[in-house]
């Protein structure tokens, strides 16, 4: 069952904090700087997107970006951040493919190294501007901490208004901490 109050991003840091995904202080430090919005209605995208405020996911941008090479390498660095250090990126390039027959698109690899091993992920980019969002969420998962840390990367998804153009969100949690936040927040993790 959802949570039916109005979420605000006091409501995403109680939540977050008594689920026990986010420190108190990190939660008083995420308000204050958000102090003059703080008790403003969220949109459901906007409550996923919190989470990234809080320090527990990273959004893969859906517009343009100026290069896909150093923006893969952007995320994935962030999203070894989120994991406290029990993984490290390291030598991110993108080895461009061939295109398809009609020109349309370029089959390429995305390729790094997690914790000094070789990890090579298949990307379809349309465009030198535009991430492959099933290859950024597939090269992201490769970092999860494995062994003893339970977490794990898992895409965020919420209700879509229609004709919305939205950032893929994905959250570094347990599986118990996923069923808080989709109980506290109103949000689908997987």
């Amino acid at each position: 069952m959802s949570n039916t109050q109005t979420m605000t991003y006091v409501r995403v840091g109680a939540v977050l904090e008594e689920a026990g995904v986010v420190a108190p202080e990190k939660v008083r430090q995420v308000l204050a700087e958000y102090a003059q919005w703080a008790n403003d209605p969220l949109r459901p995208y906007e409550v996923a997107c919190a989470l990234e405020s809080f320090g527990i996911a990273l959004s893969i941008h859906a517009d343009d970006v100026d290069y896909l090479e150093p923006g893969y390498t952007y995320l994935l660095e962030r999203a070894a951040e989120l994991t406290g250090g029990a993984v490290t990126v390291g030598k991110v390039r993108l080895v461009e493919g061939d295109r398809s027959p009609d020109g349309a698109s370029r089959d390429d690899t995305l390729e790094f190294e997690r914790n000094g091993i070789a990890v090579a992920v298949p990307a379809e980019h349309f465009s030198d501007e535009y991430y492959d969002h099933l290859a950024a969420t597939e090269a992201i998962d490769a970092l999860n901490p494995g062994g003893d840390d339970a977490r794990t990367f898992r895409y965020v998804d919420f209700p879509r208004e229609k004709h919305g153009v939205y950032d893929t969100i994905v959250a570094l949690v347990t599986p118990e901490q996923a069923t808080a936040l989709e109980r506290g927040l109103g949000l689908v993790l997987r």
